[in-house]
Formats: C-alpha cells, structure tokens, sequence
C-alpha cells in the first residue's frame, strides 16, 4: 500500500528492523551511511536496494534533513553497488519512489537498482 512521504519517520518499518538486524536480508554492501541488500520481490534479473542508514522517509526528506557526509556518503554507495556488481558497462536503472503517486511502499528512502537485462524505456501513462 502506498504512503503518504510527509509523514514523520516510522521506525517499525521494514527497512529500519533490517538495519537493527530485526529482520534477516541478503546484504551486498554496507559502510556506515549505507546499506544494500537483494529485494525479497525481484523486478529485474538483479534488483538490489541501497538504503540510508538514517531515518529518513523519502529523497525530500533525505535531502532537505541529511548532512553534507550523509548525503555524499550514500550517493557514493549506491555508485560502488553498482561498480561491485559489474552493471556499469551493461547499464542499469536507479529509481526511488517518493510518496504514494510513485507507489512508495516502505516509509525509509530506499534505492532499487534493476539490471540483468534490457529494460526498455520509462513508459508515462
């Protein structure tokens, strides 16, 4: 079900019990802005998403409240995913979900990279 990116931060969410180590995940990296793990609900061939280790809702809150090293930090990570899993040269696709028109699911800013085959043009309907 979609949420509403304007409400406060909610730390029984999935991704905030994964970060507390509350919930299992099959991590592929992880420093100390950041976390990746494979998503439980693939999309793609290889679908892995980058969180934040802040408790940050959406990218708006993320960018309107995250330090300077937050922010640089968490960009350089979802960077080195991609680079650590070979999909610069094949490409990939990064996409974050901001409030319920986007159909954001988990009230944590989350990344999904999507690679592992042609994925076709964003399509508006």
């Amino acid at each position: 079900m979609p949420i509403d990116a304007t409400l406060p931060y909610d730390d029984s969410n999935i991704f905030a019990r994964i970060l507390r180590g509350e919930l299992p995940a099959k991590t592929v990296y992880e420093d100390e802005y950041a976390l990746a793990f494979h998503d439980i609900n693939p999309q793609a061939p290889l679908h892995i998403l980058v969180i934040p280790k802040g408790a940050y809702v959406s990218w708006d809150d993320f960018s309107a409240r995250g330090s300077d090293a937050e922010i640089a930090g968490f960009v350089r990570a979802v960077g080195q995913v991609a680079r650590d899993a070979g999909l610069v040269a094949p490409g990939y696709r990064l996409l974050a979900n901001v409030g319920p028109d986007s159909h954001q699911e988990v009230p944590h800013l989350h990344v999904h990279i999507f690679a592992g085959r042609p994925l076709g043009p964003m399509l508006a309907r």
